[in-house]
């Protein structure tokens, strides 16, 4: 991993570096093989609280954490326990969904058969809806939404706008960024 770090209010020495870099390359240990994102880290200092924010990009998830404590070190080492939070409780998600759709063998069975009914569907150019769902919209802001979506796995995700109240829409587009649909007023 490569480690962005910024001050704000405070310098950022060779020993701060090391600590940092040292406690969050301990997350690497998750990983089959260890992210080659770029790890955002902001230090900073406000009327004796000490800040660290840190956000891991990755393709499938974006881990986020901040915390703030009177002493940097311990803020560190609080910060990085939450990211490990994050990520056992993303691993475990994604294992859950795995065990549910049973043994890979099966996967690619059940892929099979799917590639046939689409091709059947292919030659009809009837519209077919295999598939709906219902669920309650929770209030978030557009941020909270993001990391919902990411948590998720998915390209997009439905919310309702705690500052608006309207249904909008997050999704992830081809270069990597995110937009949002919003309705007319």
């Amino acid at each position: 991993m490569m480690y962005n770090l910024r001050g704000e209010n405070i310098e950022v020495t060779n020993a701060i570096r090391e600590y940092v870099e040292k406690k969050i390359g301990k997350l690497e240990r998750y990983f089959d093989t260890p992210p080659s994102s770029e790890v955002h880290v902001n230090l900073s200092v406000h009327n004796e609280e000490q800040r660290i924010e840190v956000t891991i990009p990755m393709t499938d998830l974006l881990l986020r954490a901040e915390e703030n404590h009177s002493d940097l070190y311990a803020a560190t080492d609080l910060v990085v326990d939450k990211l490990e939070r994050q990520i056992r409780k993303y691993k475990t998600k994604i294992n859950r969904k795995f065990r549910q759709m049973g043994a890979p063998k099966h996967i690619f069975a059940e892929m099979e058969k799917e590639v046939a009914t689409i091709d059947k569907e292919d030659e009809t150019d009837e519209i077919n809806i295999v598939k709906k769902k219902r669920f309650d919209l929770k209030p978030m802001d557009e941020e909270e939404a993001v990391l919902q979506m990411d948590m998720l796995g998915h390209n997009f995700f439905v919310f309702e706008n705690a500052e608006t109240g309207d249904t909008n829409v997050v999704y992830k587009r081809n270069d990597g960024k995110y937009g949002l649909i919003e309705p007319n007023a």
